[in-house]
């Protein structure tokens, strides 16, 4: 897998049948996805209904398959482990809280479950499903004794949990799959959230171009917009180089509270 790049426009007519020229051996999956896209948006006019049917329909198959469209168990592994590598080399310790944003089947989140001290793991996901794969992950593990905690979320208010509580919020590959309107509700909250010098990193899909989506399942978005929509609600968000090195298609960002940059975890 190669390190991330700005996204030409994917959405296009143009696009479409150049990648469908190159890739003749993909084009039966696409149909079908898109086939099951017109059905969900006929079914859902919400977006997180629509993607709570989405991941419904991926996890039938493998909950593999539902966090990050690739069913192998090695690239699972693969990925978790790069995520939880990053934040380690970042300043994660074991008596820091955590939050995880779209915890999934826990693919980085047994690894943060297992460094972090027992109870200090939240994790919250829009799927019933996934978080039942999630459980199944635990037990696997042998983490039960850590006491994380799992639960089930229909925004990104943060409504149920506690003011300055958490010194890490994490949330990988889910602006990827978000409409701008569902990032701006979580910026206008974590702060509330976010501990003294405790930080929000998150990845997406970065372009340079016309933002743009493709059947509502992923979006693309420029990091000004980003940038400037963490500032509206008085965070600072700043592009993570340092991940661009690694073998991921996605950008990461981190947002801070404006008191807190200069004194971010890990820092």
């Amino acid at each position: 897998m190669r390190a991330a790049e700005p996204a030409g426009n994917r959405s296009t007519l143009a696009h479409q049948v150049r990648y469908a020229l190159r890739h003749p051996e993909r084009v039966p999956a696409h149909a079908r996805r898109a086939a099951r896209d017109a059905w969900l948006r006929l079914r859902y006019r919400d977006h997180i209904a629509y993607y709570r049917a989405v991941m419904a329909s991926d996890a039938a198959r493998s909950a593999e398959a539902a966090v990050g469209h690739n069913p192998s168990r090695e690239a699972w592994t693969r990925i978790g482990r790069m995520q939880f590598d990053y934040l380690m080399g970042h300043g994660l310790q074991p008596q820091h809280r955590m939050l995880e944003i779209g915890c999934g089947n826990l693919r980085a989140g047994r690894l943060f479950i297992d460094h972090l001290d027992a109870g200090h793991y939240y994790g919250i996901d829009i799927s019933p499903h996934i978080l039942l794969a999630a459980q199944e992950t635990l037990v696997s593990e042998g983490l039960q004794p850590k006491l994380p905690y799992l639960a089930l979320a229909d925004d990104l208010t943060f409504a149920f949990l506690p003011d300055g509580h958490f010194d890490v919020v994490h949330a990988h590959s889910v602006f990827s799959h978000s409409p701008l309107h569902v990032i701006e509700e979580c910026f206008a909250h974590v702060g509330r959230i976010l501990a003294p010098g405790g930080f929000f990193d998150f990845t997406f899909d970065r372009t340079e171009g016309e933002e743009h989506q493709v059947l509502r399942e992923d979006f693309y978005y420029r990091t000004r917009t980003l940038t400037e929509l963490a500032a509206k609600h008085r965070l600072h968000a700043r592009f993570m180089d340092d991940w661009e090195e690694l073998p991921h298609r996605q950008s990461k960002m981190r947002v801070t509270t404006a008191p807190d940059r200069a004194r971010t975890v890990g820092s």
